[in-house]
């Protein structure tokens, strides 16, 4: 992380965190303060999006932050994840990809203290700040999520559409 400019120490959890909750629980900390890391195809381009681990990415929101039609936003694959990222689903980091990539960064996970992003493999992460992450990735902060994503703890409707879930630190 020191080639990045961050002082943060990666740590090694018991075992992988295939969810917010369970990554949380192995951290003692918030499921909100999970930086998810979500790789988007936007037109073809790639987007990292890091969310809360308390709600989930509306991607109606995403197309009008980006001033893109809806169906222009889709969730990449493993393979467009590897390829963008040098990693795999299930562990990126938000940092030390091959070629820089636009990052938007959750304004929720600035309400917390200290935020847990991935470190690269689905074992590992490392602790930090918003604005630091914000510094760390050059990305711009955002809402991510609408005020109706907040209610029920984060847990959205399963009928609606446009919400992205995924595993934390894909």
């Amino acid at each position: 992380m020191s080639e990045f400019g961050s002082t943060a120490e990666l740590v090694e959890l018991p075992a992988p965190g295939p969810t917010a909750a369970e990554t949380a629980a192995q951290l003692g900390c918030a499921v909100g303060a999970i930086a998810n890391s979500l790789i988007f195809a936007v037109d073809g381009e790639p987007l990292l999006v890091l969310t809360s681990g308390a709600h989930r990415v509306d991607t109606r929101l995403l197309a009008r932050l980006l001033g893109v039609g809806r169906k222009k936003i889709r969730r990449a694959d493993p393979d467009f994840v590897l390829a963008v990222t040098g990693q795999e689903v299930g562990g990126v980091a938000p940092v030390g990809h091959p070629r820089p990539v636009r990052t938007l960064v959750d304004e929720a996970l600035a309400g917390h203290e200290h935020v847990w992003a991935g470190a690269g493999m689905p074992h590992t992460v490392f602790r930090t700040t918003f604005a630091e992450l914000v510094k760390l990735t050059g990305g711009e902060s955002a809402v991510v999520a609408d005020d109706e994503d907040k209610r029920d703890g984060g847990q959205p409707p399963a009928h609606r559409p446009g919400w992205v879930t995924s595993p934390p630190l894909a």
